[in-house]
């Protein structure tokens, strides 16, 4: 590949024009439709997939970064999807451990008898009523059941419940009027966008015939196959496929509709979060989940990442068609939620460094509340047409590498050939041989990133063992500081060259945590553009315009107040 990405990052583009066909197309770049990649690549299964924006830029990109057995799922009677959950939380942990950590998750418990009698009910009709809390029994009991489920050679601890003194004593900032804590583990997933790309990498490096194009969209059907367009250049082309794969997420029937085959599926909720720069909140969590029913019976959370505390989440009835954005109530309601918790601590809105929301891909629930809808998955096949079209209703961040398996399964059945690989216990790229202790993780930096000084603890982090081939780049060539060190230009040019970045938005959301963690502005923007400049072709006018797109952006859908650039 050049250095000079814009044409390259095409030539992609052209090869898939000029083949015009493939087995599989899978429609859709979140973390479902990328794990089916991996999946069938690895059997070595000719495979396109084509995202319409960025990789992981729709709903994977706004969860609540847990990676999560689904406790409240118990509830529902989603005993399978728990089950499956856990198991596939234990592994997360064990494959992909340079993004996904045990987290400490505490839950204040207000009552002991509360909501016994209505769980069964709720259990057997999955509507709402009248939320009322959930006591300490009835946790306990919840409890008991997610440690049976969790019995995977003590990938985590079991659970433990502690009075009030003892609770207060561990987290003296909660609430005086709680009478019990229950403390257990789940998981935390760092960099969900990142998680996304190494499996996409993983997949694309797996076999020659997998290859993936972010900003290509699907737009129709012709006699030749699915009609694809390039959002870069406005150029369509057809795309002939033995099997066509939905992964749209909450865009599925969107996407059915276009290729001419009308479906119900999708009923998706909206979910914001907001993060908060608030080193007495940070301070008050002890580095653990603070996870709970707020008075409307929604289950929220208030939890550490990245120096910065994550705020959510809402379950809002939302139209797919239109963005997703934190609206002014729902950060009333997540300060009514952190005072519900903590009431000596004071926020406000000059806290907020960054919000987010998405829509989640649910099935269509009628008249379910939406906390009640099922967030487990199923696959729908329709073989009326030319070629049959597979629909993916539901999935969410946790079971990704089995719904992956499950849908490939699927896909395999339909072209008549056998499973040769499975992906479970296979480590996920900077995942492999990662170092677990501190010890160990010394080491392997002595070893690996030679020179890198205190650079070395950052690209461990961003890259797990991946970090090594980025620093043998990055010390082959000029490499000069940006952004506070976040990143370098050197380490630019590995992104372009090797992640797939067409837009300045895609390393300050995605590739870094620049945007999250609240460090995007004017200065940052104009910065960064005047480095990818060189590597991506752009010329002034082009540079200009990515700037003005991020920060449009930021400012639109994250609640960021970036000044014009005339103004600035």
């Amino acid at each position: 590949m050049t250095e000079n990405q814009s044409s390259a990052e095409r030539a992609a583009v052209r090869e898939i024009r000029e083949s015009a066909r493939t087995s599989v197309l899978i429609i859709g770049g979140g973390i479902n439709g990328i794990s089916t990649f991996r999946d069938l690549a690895l059997q070595g299964i000719d495979v396109v997939l084509v995202e319409r924006g960025d990789f992981a830029s729709g709903a994977s990109s706004a969860s609540s970064h847990m990676i999560h057995g689904g406790i409240r799922y118990l509830e529902n009677g989603e005993f399978r999807l728990v089950r499956e959950s856990v198991q596939e939380r234990n592994g997360l942990l064990r494959i992909a451990p340079h993004y996904v950590k045990p987290l400490e998750t505490t839950i204040p418990i207000y009552s002991t008898f509360s909501g016994i009698l209505s769980a069964p009910l709720r259990f057997l009709t999955h509507r709402s009523g009248k939320p009322q809390e959930r006591g300490a029994a009835l946790i306990k009991i919840g409890l008991t059941l997610y440690d049976t489920f969790s019995r995977d050679g003590g990938t985590v601890p079991r659970h433990r419940f502690l009075g009030r003194r003892r609770s207060l004593r561990e987290l003296p900032a909660l609430d005086p009027d709680i009478k019990y804590t229950a403390t257990y583990y789940d998981a935390s997933m760092h960099d969900p966008e990142r998680l996304a790309l190494d499996v996409l990498l993983d997949g694309a490096a797996a076999h020659p015939g997998a290859r993936a194009l972010n900003y290509v969209e699907a737009v129709g059907l012709t006699s030749e196959g699915v009609l694809l367009r390039d959002r870069e250049t406005g150029a369509e082309f057809p795309i002939a496929a033995d099997v066509v794969v939905n992964a749209s997420g909450p865009w599925t029937d969107l996407t059915n509709s276009a290729l001419g085959t009308a479906t119900r599926f999708m009923g998706g909720t909206k979910g914001s979060h907001i993060v908060l720069d608030h080193p007495e909140l940070l301070a008050a969590t002890k580095g653990r989940e603070i996870f709970f029913e707020h008075s409307d019976g929604r289950i929220v959370l208030i939890y550490p990442l990245k120096g910065r505390v994550l705020v959510g989440t809402t379950d809002i009835d939302a139209d797919p068609s239109k963005p997703a954005v934190c609206t002014e109530e729902e950060v009333d309601y997540f300060f009514d939620l952190i005072h519900h918790v903590f009431p000596r601590i004071a926020v406000d809105r000059s806290q907020i460094v960054y919000r987010f929301a998405g829509i989640r891909p649910l099935p269509r629930h009628e008249d379910t509340a939406p906390g009640f809808v099922s967030r487990d998955y199923r696959v729908e096949t329709d073989r009326s047409g030319a070629v049959p079209l597979v629909s993916l209703v539901g999935g969410k961040w946790t079971t990704f590498r089995a719904l992956g398996e499950s849908l490939s399964n699927t896909v395999l059945d339909l072209l008549g050939r056998t499973r040769t690989v499975s992906t479970a216990g296979r480590p996920i790229g900077g995942g492999r041989d990662f170092p677990r202790g501190d010890a160990d993780r010394r080491a392997w930096i002595a070893a690996h990133l030679v020179g890198a000084g205190d650079r070395a603890e950052q690209l461990l982090t961003r890259y797990g063992t991946r970090a090594a081939d980025v620093w043998a780049f990055i010390a082959d060539g000029d490499d000069a500081p940006l952004v506070g060190g976040d990143v370098s230009t050197r380490e630019l040019a590995w992104m372009v060259r090797e992640e797939h970045v067409v837009h300045l938005a895609d390393v300050v959301l995605r590739r870094t945590s620049i945007a999250f963690t609240g460090a995007a502005d004017a200065d940052v923007l104009d910065e960064l553009a005047r480095a990818l400049a060189p590597l991506l072709g752009w010329d002034e006018d082009k540079r200009e315009a990515e700037i003005e797109q991020a920060r449009t952006l930021l400012n639109d859908l994250h609640g960021l107040a970036i000044p014009d650039r005339a103004h600035h």
